[in-house]
């Protein structure tokens, strides 16, 4: 099986990165009550974080690591296309040499953030192939669902979402159990 290649806005590698990890944190607060007690207060998830080391090699290899540069200096937040992890918008908030740059071979270091506010757990993409068979699909909304959350998860543009949906007067606004056509 072969993997997805890694994209992040308009990067795409042009071989995937030998090393990942996922790493996720709970936060927990603990307050100290009478009698030398103590209590634990949830404070929740914190936003995963995807990290990882990759290499890229031959002829052009420095100006790979270099457009890649240009766009972690571009700042903002993103659609992350990750190899083993579902889509979501990231930051990209770290890259970093591993060793000397050669004009054929650079090794580097690279990290991204979760933005929480965006993201949705499940959240996957549609293959090409899978969007071709199906010319026109129906999602219906659930509970926590946006517009945009729903034209990331097919790989469709918010614009084109809206046009195939006519009869949505206001993107700010579904409801659970609307149905949302998703063009092919």
């Amino acid at each position: 099986m072969e993997l997805t290649p890694m994209r992040y806005k308009t990067f795409v590698w042009p071989h995937n990165p030998h090393t990942y990890s996922i790493s996720f944190q709970r936060l927990v607060a603990g307050h100290k009550v009478p009698y030398g007690r103590y209590c634990l207060q949830d404070l929740g998830l914190t936003a995963r974080v995807l990290e990882g080391e990759g290499v890229f090699a031959g002829e052009g290899a420095y100006d790979q690591f270099k457009e890649l540069a240009t766009l972690f200096y571009s700042g903002g937040p993103g659609l992350l296309i990750h190899p083993v992890w579902q889509p979501s918008s990231a930051y990209f908030t770290e890259l970093s040499l591993t060793q000397k740059p050669l004009p054929d071979y650079v090794a580097y270091r690279f990290a991204f953030r979760e933005d929480s506010s965006r993201s949705r757990t499940g959240l996957t993409l549609l293959s090409a192939a899978e969007k071709e068979t199906a010319a026109e699909t129906i999602y219906t909304v659930s509970q926590g669902d946006t517009l945009w959350a729903v034209a990331a998860r097919y790989g469709v543009t918010l614009e084109a979402l809206l046009a195939a949906n006519p009869a949505i007067a206001n993107p700010n606004r579904i409801q659970v159990g609307q149905k949302v056509v998703i063009p092919g």
